[in-house]
């Protein structure tokens, strides 16, 4: 007859070494896939930081172009305006006092409206 403490026993030990064996394995499993993540996270962190890096240069390159742009324009709108002045001296002196005028005009009208008071 068999010792029923000695097949409780055995059957624990059993039990144990099976429950150990699939924490292993789970475990093992759990590893490699935080390995397969890491390396798919690494990937994707240097993509994103390329695309970073060429977005920034795209933005800088199209500020250049537009500073450009507006330099080439000023310089355009300044030999147009030197250009109408040594022709139309009189005009242009004319212009220039109905503009100051007008800001006068401008000037005097708000500071009258916002005085004290009001």
């Amino acid at each position: 007859m068999s010792n029923p403490i000695q097949n409780l026993s055995d059957d624990a030990t059993a039990l144990a070494r099976s429950v150990a064996h699939s924490t292993e394995r789970a475990a093992q499993q759990g590893l490699d896939s935080l390995e397969d993540a890491r390396s798919h996270t690494s990937a994707a962190l240097k993509q994103f930081a390329h695309d970073t890096e060429t977005l920034a240069h795209r933005g800088m390159d199209a500020v250049r172009d537009g500073a450009d742009q507006l330099r080439e324009r000023s310089l355009h709108a300044k030999d147009t305006t030197t250009h109408y002045i040594q022709h139309e001296p009189i005009k242009s002196v004319l212009m220039a006092a109905a503009v100051g005028a007008a800001l006068m005009g401008l000037v005097a009208l708000l500071s009258k409206h916002s005085g004290p008071g009001r």
